[in-house]
């Protein structure tokens, strides 16, 4: 132990930490501005993929930031009509927001390699309490489906 010698290259590699994807969702990435999310219902395009309805707006970025995350902002929402109690509301909202926190890496980067920001609104429409395996699986297909959407209007326009 007196005779080893650490240096700061054999102890920790940043390189190899900055390179790896950031699963969180932060403030930056979500979709809270009421008058935003007004634009958005009324401006925004839809499409639904049981037991979610899909509302989005895809805009021209006009400053490229360092971080991928001003790119694309979520918000989620539950109906009060078809779930009476808070508890219940707050339970979809976080495996929804969970499940998109994990797979949204893809989009995030094609939208920052394209320059392009999206704002997407995300609806819970079933009556039944989902379990978190589906919530997941309908969630890959729903990112999916953003990702060609956005593919498909970026290829158009060029």
């Amino acid at each position: 132990m007196k005779n080893s010698k650490l240096s700061s290259e054999s102890f920790f590699n940043f390189t190899v930490l900055e390179k790896k994807p950031t699963y969180t969702l932060g403030k930056k990435e979500r979709l809270k501005s009421r008058k935003a999310i007004d634009q958005l219902f009324t401006t925004g395009k839809s499409f639904s993929l049981f037991p979610f309805k899909v509302i989005y707006k895809k805009e021209e970025t006009k400053s490229v930031t360092s971080t991928g995350k001003e790119f694309l902002k979520a918000a989620f929402s539950v109906s009060k009509r078809n779930f009476k109690k808070a508890v219940f509301r707050n339970r979809i909202k976080r495996v929804m927001r969970d499940a998109y926190r994990l797979q949204k890496v893809e989009l995030q980067q094609q939208l920052q390699q394209s320059n392009k920001s999206l704002s997407v609104f995300i609806l819970y429409v079933s009556t039944e309490l989902p379990e978190y395996k589906i919530v997941v699986s309908k969630m890959d297909t729903l990112l999916k489906r953003l990702q060609k959407i956005a593919n498909e209007e970026t290829v158009s326009h060029t």
